[in-house]
């Protein structure tokens, strides 16, 4: 078996800076290119993918809120991703760094035309 030609994730979603801000409260990320991001701990939180909250939503017991939820730990995880820690216990989850790009991204996009309220003429 021959390995890939290319690392199984994209370099350039690594920031070059992450940093637990506002008393666990935010993740700011910087990248190389300039974009900066700022991610709340709830909305990480939130969008976990490890496999207890993902059976929680499935099953339906997933809350639909964080609101005093901090950020406590990041441990890098071999330079493709993170393991975050949270205030409530919860330190299971694998956070890639192209999940948290597109995550970051995603806050930074403009709603989507079907959500904007129309424009007057």
């Amino acid at each position: 078996m021959n390995p890939p030609d290319q690392p199984p994730f994209d370099p350039e979603a690594v920031p070059t800076d992450a940093v637990v801000s506002r008393g666990g409260r935010d993740l700011r990320l910087t990248w190389a290119t300039g974009e900066e991001a700022v991610l709340p701990a709830e909305t990480l939180r939130l969008r976990c993918r490890c496999a207890w909250c993902t059976r929680d939503r499935i099953e339906g017991r997933f809350p639909s809120a964080f609101p005093a939820v901090a950020v406590t730990k990041i441990d890098p995880l071999g330079g493709y991703a993170v393991n975050l820690g949270f205030s409530d216990g919860h330190a299971r989850g694998i956070f890639p760094w192209v999940y948290l790009r597109d995550l970051a991204r995603e806050a930074a996009a403009p709603p989507a035309a079907a959500e904007r309220p129309p424009q007057a003429a």
